[in-house]
């Protein structure tokens, strides 16, 4: 996929919405954009699997885990799902683990940071709500986008 965030930004000025600079980028794919589905959970990655475990389509999986950064939500299995399954990238609001492994696979992930530990998985959290951080609300059904210089939000697919 081509594009900068910065071109669309500049095309779609008002259109668009900018998520505060904060993640890291440590997948393969360096640059990635799909419809929005989302996540809201806490320091427990069992929806993570199971929605990994789906058809991506395209997708990009955008996680709302508080912004912990007490454990890793996404480490290389679940990643390697979501590159089976064709989801084009994980946008992680907390950390993930395995980043060597994940830098290596065909999907996008942003992150906040690393850590080793794993969460506890329990199945508790949301599906396909709206989540908010980062001063936007990432609703399903929307486009985000994705690349070196940050992270937009548009209501459609940009040309």
């Amino acid at each position: 996929m081509e594009f900068q965030t910065t071109d669309l930004c500049d095309a779609n000025e008002g259109k668009v919405r900018a998520v505060a600079p904060m993640f890291r980028n440590y997948g393969g794919k360096r640059r990635f954009a799909g419809p929005i589905r989302t996540l809201k959970v806490f320091e427990d990655n069992a929806l993570v699997r199971s929605t990994l475990e789906t058809p991506g389509k395209g997708a990009v999986l955008v996680v709302d885990a508080g912004g912990s950064l007490r454990c890793a939500m996404l480490g290389d299995q679940l990643a390697q799902l979501g590159v089976k399954n064709g989801w084009a990238g994980v946008i992680m609001y907390g950390c993930i683990r395995d980043s060597g492994p994940i830098a290596d696979m065909d999907l996008g992930v942003f992150a906040l940071a690393t850590h080793p530990m794993k969460s506890i998985k329990k199945g508790s959290g949301d599906q396909d709500i709206p989540v908010t951080f980062g001063g936007v609300t990432f609703t399903p059904g929307q486009w985000v986008y994705a690349d070196e210089d940050g992270v937009i939000v548009a209501e459609k697919a940009l040309a």
